[in-house]
């Protein structure tokens, strides 16, 4: 094994270290497995509660009516999520327009957005109107309004309160923590948080931007009362092998709304071929719990090697764990830079490509990605990014399998040893 890594480029110096933080994660790792088992389980029990059949496998072309492949997986989806009904489209590109759809099918002039979790996701500033973009909620008269989190990354429950008008007529909650270094919610905060939200009034919709955080707990926000549920099949439920798509699970009105809004009034749910990706969404979903759970170990094994070295991460190595991005903080750019490096290295396409700073569409600063990738922008493969800006934090995140989590990250250290930024 030991000549293997060397062939790969590890050094016997990071292997040794490697293997040491390794000898302290079994009772952590243990637990991942526990938990994959539990949504596998979850996963299986939604698949044969509604009938699924080898004609589900099958595509559709030109306006799909009665599309039986696809209409089924949406009941698979909102049984697994706890939702009335779900809409799962190849036809949504990302997360981010899952969630541009879900918000522009919900709010009307007049309407108010409140972010009680403080600055959303970058790409999500042109949706809103935060930053200016042709088509924005706020060029519909759509207003915006933020709380921003208290010091210790908790929710200010008091200003939430004081933010909730008349016209509040939605809540977005993002549950991972985005270009932030703060925590990740657990679903039970969630669950609280949208409590007390229904308890001053039961009528404000409560959606939930659910990337990165599917089958990292046994529940879901579905299951503590969010009336929307938002995500990309590219990351987690999609197990790597969905090539595109999104979902938006919830209460059906709120689902239908949502349909109307990705085609046309009057069509919904109707419309919208499935073409050949069937197969490819209803077995990403069956492998999603195993391969988030390898995932959720590359993300502790990161953890557990950059705090030892001195860096600060977020989660730390013991803390509990609620999505799958770990953020390493440098402090430096030249930190930054070497840990993306190592990471598209030991990717198993581009892995010969050096990645590079750049001004991308949506982001505020030069952004740095590594992603060597089967499916284009997939991270829920082996990926790491962040913005060239203070405090110059890796977000990492990825892998289908344990094994290539490991691997990448031990090469990430490799970079930075190599470019004598650590010392071991």
């Amino acid at each position: 094994m030991n000549e293997m890594y060397e062939k790969m480029g590890i050094s016997e110096k990071v292997l040794k270290f490697s293997e040491t933080v390794l000898e302290g994660l079994k009772e952590r790792f243990d637990e991942a497995d526990r938990i994959a088992e539990y949504n596998q389980l979850k996963v299986l029990k939604a698949m044969q509660d509604n009938n699924v059949s080898e004609a589900c496998m099958y595509g559709s072309t030109g306006y799909g009516y009665n599309d039986i492949g696809r209409d089924t997986l949406e009941k698979v989806y909102a049984s697994v999520f706890n939702t009335e009904s779900a809409l799962v489209r190849s036809q949504i590109t990302c997360g981010t327009h899952a969630l541009s759809v879900a918000l522009s099918a919900i709010l009307r002039p007049g309407d108010e957005l409140l972010a009680p979790a403080g600055k959303p996701y970058d790409t999500l500033e042109g949706i809103i109107g935060i930053k200016e973009a042709k088509g924005s909620l706020a060029e519909f008269g759509i207003s915006y309004c933020q709380v921003d989190l208290l010091s210790d990354g908790s929710f200010d429950y008091e200003n939430i309160k004081k933010a909730i008008k008349p016209e509040t007529k939605m809540v977005t909650i993002q549950r991972s923590k985005g270009y932030q270094t703060r925590p990740t919610f657990s679903v039970e905060q969630i669950g609280e948080l949208i409590s007390f939200i229904k308890g001053i009034r039961s009528d404000i919709i409560c959606m939930v931007d659910n990337c990165y955080g599917e089958f990292v707990e046994t529940i879901e926000p579905g299951d503590v009362g969010a009336d929307m549920v938002v995500g990309s099949l590219i990351k987690n439920p999609g197990g790597g092998l969905a090539p595109i798509g999104g979902y938006i699970c919830g209460r059906e009105e709120l689902v239908e709304l949502c349909a109307y809004r990705l085609t046309t009034p009057g069509l919904g749910k109707e419309v919208g071929a499935s073409l050949n990706v069937n197969t490819s969404l209803y077995q990403g979903l069956f492998l999603a719990p195993t391969v988030t759970s390898g995932a959720l170990k590359g993300a502790m094994f990161a953890a557990a090697v950059y705090e030892k070295l001195g860096f600060r991460c977020v989660p730390n190595a013991t803390e509990p764990r609620y999505d799958i991005i770990q953020s390493v903080v440098f402090g430096k750019p030249e930190g930054l830079i070497a840990f993306c490096k190592g990471i598209q290295k030991a990717a198993p396409v581009d892995s010969f490509v050096t990645p590079e700073p750049w001004p991308m569409p949506g982001y505020h600063s030069d952004v740095i990605m590594a992603a060597g990738n089967f499916i284009q922008g997939a991270s829920i493969e082996l990926s790491a990014d962040g913005p060239l800006e203070d405090p110059y934090a890796a977000y990492f995140q990825g892998g289908l399998t344990w094994y290539h989590a490991k691997f990448g990250i031990m090469m990430s250290l490799q970079s930075l040893y190599d470019e004598k930024i650590i010392e071991l």
